[in-house]
């Protein structure tokens, strides 16, 4: 019996709740990481500068055609056998001057073009931005539990060792039989396994949370989450009506796509009025090549609409406006059994958890600590000892794997409704 205590001493010293040394990290909570995400993140700079582009195509649709200017010289005069002459008596030049006027109000179109273009660019950075927030909260939950669960192998595994230690010291005063020293082996052999596996999925995790933030690789991360987030929320408080209000009024890429409706009727407008010809008015003058002598004239160009009415143009202008009616429609269904889907997910993780009674895992502690006496007392085997301590991994693991199952499906009503419900 009194060995059976002092290989307990070791186990007991070092059983779940044992805390472990920490490198220096970066502290990160979620709105700090928000923060950084909306400064450093690329693809939103990126996205960014597009909108700069697509502002700076209504600097160029504003801008009116550049005159164009013309000018004829005698190249060589053989009579006079020189180059260039300007002269009256022997020389000659003509110059020319003409603007461009464009009709039917094709400027106005163009700009109007041009700003709805913005509109585009913009809606496609929200809609960018909503996606990649979705990421980035969903990545840290992940990040967060994940790490967690590490945590509780790291614990189970120092344990296990040194479990493992003292029934070796035991096996060789021939206290305990060699089989339960296998089983303890084969416990931490398959502990390590099943962390490394962990540790992969937490690096990947890691990294992806990194380049959401715009961190350097080598900076060591540290998830702070405040408990308070993981109370219940509003979410038996908000009707579906209102989360498919909110998401026919917030989602960017809804009103892309009506935006998009719009481009295509401004763009038709525009291709119908590029039918129409444009008119070049010139001022020239001659010195002697006309009639008469420093002549001086006034001329008009403009194009005879004979063959070419930009039949083509207005033709796929106008499939476009079908194309775009047909995307609004299919943004709509999408919408809706998006919202739908993801408030019932919601709805039935929410409900789960609540299920769960909050002082489960105080009691589950207490029931190893009840065991661990147990196990003194030799009231219970080994194997039974470690089914049950497999147990409490197993539960940890579970609530681990809930909690941020309901923290993703609240960041998704967040997603799919354009807005924060849920902060």
């Amino acid at each position: 019996m009194r060995r059976i205590c002092t290989l307990l001493i070791f186990f007991l010293a070092i059983r779940p709740g044992a805390t472990f040394a920490q490198t220096d990290a970066l502290s990160l909570t979620l709105s700090k990481a928000e923060s950084l995400f909306l400064k450093y993140n690329y693809d939103l700079l990126a996205s960014n500068y597009e909108i700069d582009q697509a502002k700076a195509e209504i600097i160029t649709a504003k801008l009116f055609d550049n005159p164009t200017l013309e000018y004829e010289n005698l190249f060589y005069n053989h009579e006079t056998k020189k180059f260039l002459q300007t002269s009256y008596a022997y020389g000659q030049y003509a110059a020319s001057i003409s603007q461009l006027f464009k009709l039917a109000g094709k400027r106005n179109k163009n700009i109007k073009l041009a700003q709805t273009g913005v509109k585009l660019a913009e809606y496609e950075y929200f809609d960018l931005m909503r996606t990649l927030k979705f990421e980035l909260v969903n990545t840290f939950y992940k990040t967060y539990f994940s790490a967690q669960s590490v945590k509780l192998y790291q614990e189970q595994i120092s344990s296990t060792d040194q479990l493992l230690k003292a029934y070796n010291i035991q096996l060789k005063m021939g206290n305990v039989a060699t089989k339960d020293v296998i089983r303890i082996k084969s416990l931490l052999i398959n502990l390590k396994a099943e962390q490394a596996g962990l540790l992969n999925d937490l690096e990947d995790h890691y990294k992806d949370l990194k380049l959401l933030c715009g961190l350097d690789a080598n900076i060591s991360l540290s998830l702070i989450v405040d408990q308070a987030d993981f109370k219940n929320g509003l979410l038996d408080k908000v009707p579906y009506s209102c989360l498919l209000d909110s998401a026919r009024a917030n989602r960017a890429d809804l009103k892309l796509a009506k935006t998009d409706l719009l481009y295509n009727e401004r763009n038709l407008k525009l291709q119908k009025a590029m039918a129409i010809p444009d008119i070049e008015i010139g001022l020239s003058y001659d010195l002697k090549g006309n009639y008469p002598e420093k002549y001086t004239g006034l001329g008009i160009k403009i194009p005879i609409p004979l063959f070419s009415r930009n039949q083509g143009e207005i033709k796929k202008a106008q499939v476009g406006i079908a194309a775009a009616d047909m995307n609004i429609k299919k943004q709509e269904a999408l919408l809706e059994n998006e919202v739908f889907n993801s408030y019932k997910t919601a709805l039935r993780n929410e409900k789960l958890y609540e299920e769960i009674d909050p002082a489960f895992s105080t009691d589950f502690n207490t029931l190893i600590s009840a065991l661990i006496k147990n196990f003194k007392a030799r009231n219970i085997s080994l194997i039974e000892f470690l089914d049950l301590y497999d147990a409490y991994k197993e539960n940890t693991l579970q609530l681990n794997k809930l909690q941020f199952e309901r923290m993703s499906t609240r960041a998704e009503l967040n997603y799919v409704t354009g807005s924060n419900i849920f902060k």
